[in-house]
């Protein structure tokens, strides 16, 4: 027995040894420098405030983020892609053209006027009718008007609809058949005060999602929506006004662009890492195509509009086609920004270490 307790320790090292390292009787074998463990390295204190004792050094390197499979962190939109960024161009359409229709009927261009009126109603009616396509049943519309919740976009809007709708409806059929025509002036007012809410609540619709590269940026989209929405607007304007009467359109297509394209890069260099998905994959294409075309557009239809027909038309047309091609690109960054692990982690990760960061400073200035 002694014998063989004895032999023990001497075979237990010679098994360690060819490990390279292990621990016996007489201490630890194979030691290598560096390998010690050290506690509290890196680590927050408990009052907020990081701090390294001199001599401490990080063992652990920092986690790189991931998900579960592999799969999204967060659920991609469900929307349909045509329905809701046809449903965000329409409805801008609609609301900008009331704007200018009543602009146009206050300055004497009835032609211009009522063009405009039976555009914004064909709009309308359009984005309605995408709107219920994509809910799947008209009858979940008709739900959504049960109740009435100020904090919720989706609720507001849905109110803000049927509140125009109507209006936009009246100022367009009073026009056509000259009847009425103290209650068609009414309903044409109506209208153009809802108009710059209908074409920018879907912004809103849209930030108050998870979606990173929609909720980030909920500052600026209101801004493009708007922008996008006035020059589709003047597109229309120039494509169905005669040429004597589309001055205002012009100088509408103007403002327009000049503020979709300054939020557009306002966005890009505030946003950081979630205005990538506006520069990149099918988001970053429909966002250039329609940076070119708009400004393609205005300066067609502000140079050549008018004095050519055809010009004002063609110009007007590339203002409809820019302003739909940036609406489908801001629905596209969305969905790509939500399929990406990084566009969640990350900011989060930066906004955790800015917050961190202002508490060393108060506590730094305390002290």
């Amino acid at each position: 027995m002694s014998g063989a307790g004895g032999d023990a320790p001497g075979a237990g090292r010679a098994e360690m040894s060819e490990r390279g390292t292990g621990v016996s009787k007489e201490g630890v074998h194979g030691r290598r420098p560096g390998r010690e463990a050290e506690i509290g390295k890196g680590l927050p204190r408990r009052n907020g405030r990081r701090g390294r004792r001199r001599g401490e050094r990080a063992m652990v390197p920092d986690a790189e983020f991931t998900s579960y499979y592999g799969l999204p962190i967060l659920n991609p939109p469900s929307w349909k892609t045509f329905d809701i960024a046809g449903y965000f161009f329409l409805g801008g359409l609609a609301g900008a053209g009331s704007v200018l229709a009543a602009g146009a009927q206050l300055t004497a261009r009835p032609a211009a006027a009522r063009a405009l009126k039976i555009s914004s109603l064909a709009a309308i009616g359009g984005s309605t009718a995408l709107l219920i396509h994509d809910l799947g049943r008209p009858a979940r519309f008709a739900n959504m008007l049960r109740v009435m919740k100020p904090t919720s976009p989706m609720s507001m809007g849905s109110w803000l609809l049927a509140a125009y709708g109507p209006a936009a409806g009246a100022a367009a059929v009073l026009d056509v058949t000259g009847i009425f025509p103290r209650l068609g002036g009414a309903a044409t007012a109506g209208a153009a005060a809802l108009g710059p809410l209908v074409a920018t609540y879907t912004a809103a619709l849209a930030a108050d999602t998870a979606v990173p590269s929609w909720h980030d940026v909920h500052r600026e989209l209101p801004m493009v929506f708007a922008g996008s929405a006035t020059s589709a607007a003047a597109g229309m304007g120039l494509v169905v006004s005669p040429t004597r009467e589309a001055g205002p359109m012009r100088t509408a297509a103007v403002f327009g662009t000049a503020l979709e394209l300054a939020a557009a890069k306002l966005i890009e260099h505030r946003a950081g890492l979630v205005a990538e998905p506006y520069r990149t994959g099918k988001a970053g294409r429909f966002m250039r195509a329609g940076e070119i075309l708009t400004a393609a557009g205005t300066a067609g239809g502000v140079l050549l509009g008018g004095r050519s027909r055809a010009a004002a038309a063609l110009g007007g047309a590339a203002l409809l086609a820019g302003s739909a091609c940036t609406r489908f690109g801001i629905f596209h960054a969305g969905v790509q920004s939500a399929k990406d692990p990084k566009y969640t982690v990350v900011p989060q990760r930066e906004r955790l270490a800015a917050a961190d960061g202002a508490a060393d400073g108060a506590g730094d200035g305390s002290g």
